[in-house]
Order: structure tokens, then C-alpha cells, then sequence
């Protein structure tokens, strides 16, 4: 049976500064501080965290959303690839960005505590680190 989760965080950047790091190799890789290559274009594929994650890019909606095929090496070749959707959303302290997480194959990892340590812990650092003073 399927799975799903949604999880959230306050990154310390624009929407715009997200989502380019996202759809950026080298900014994806400097955000979550591991390998990644990545395309900015529907259709487009992309790895990260050094060939661990794999999909490709299902819609894309500049500064305000991302929807990915998503799997890593842990799925069976027979399972689908599940779905992420990054919204991305203007806030106090920069943007919320919420991940909705789905149609993940039954007996795979709880991802939720992934993509907090692996994604939006590393994502706050990276930013604070590069923000640049008012």
C-alpha cells in the first residue's frame, strides 16, 4: 500500500533563491552539502545525494513549485517512482517551504525524518551562511 507524508520548514532565503538551488547543480549540491546533478526543465532528470536519489522533473512553476518522480536505490526495480511537490511560499523569515510526499512503495524507509535532516537542516545552514546583510 502507498504511503504519504507531508512535512514543512522556514528556509532563510527567497522563493526564488529555493528554488534555483533546487534546479541547480551546483546549488543543490552546495544546499544539502552532497553530490547532486540536476536538470531545470520538465522532463528533465536529475540524481542526488551522490546517486542515492533519482527521478526527473514532472512540472515546474519558477520561485513557487517543483513536482518530481522520486526514488532512490532502497525502491525494487517492479516500484514506481513516488511523487514530491515543493510549494514554496513567501514568509516572515523567508519562504515556507512545504513537501508533500507520495505514493511511496510499502516496507520503504520513513523519508519524513530524511528530508529534515538531510534537506532542511543543511538547506537553513547554507542559507544563513550565504545571506547577505540588509
Amino acid at each position: 500500500m502507498a504511503r504519504e507524508f507531508t512535512v514543512s520548514a522556514t528556509i532563510p532565503a527567497s522563493p526564488k533563491q529555493v528554488y534555483d538551488a533546487w534546479l541547480s547543480s551546483k546549488g543543490h549540491t552546495q544546499m544539502t552539502e552532497a553530490g547532486a546533478k540536476v536538470s531545470a526543465r520538465v522532463g528533465g532528470s536529475f540524481t542526488a545525494w551522490d546517486g542515492y536519489i533519482s527521478g526527473k522533473n514532472l512540472k515546474l512553476k519558477p520561485g513557487k513549485q517543483i513536482v518530481q518522480a522520486w526514488r532512490t536505490t532502497e525502491f525494487a526495480s517492479s516500484d514506481q517512482d513516488s511523487h514530491v511537490e515543493i510549494l514554496l511560499v513567501k514568509s516572515r523569515g523567508g519562504t515556507k517551504l512545504t513537501l508533500y510526499h507520495s505514493n511511496l512503495p510499502g516496507g520503504q524507509s520513513d523519508y519524513r525524518s530524511g528530508w529534515r535532516e538531510c534537506y532542511f537542516e543543511p538547506m537553513k545552514k547554507y542559507f544563513k551562511a550565504i545571506a547577505k546583510p540588509v
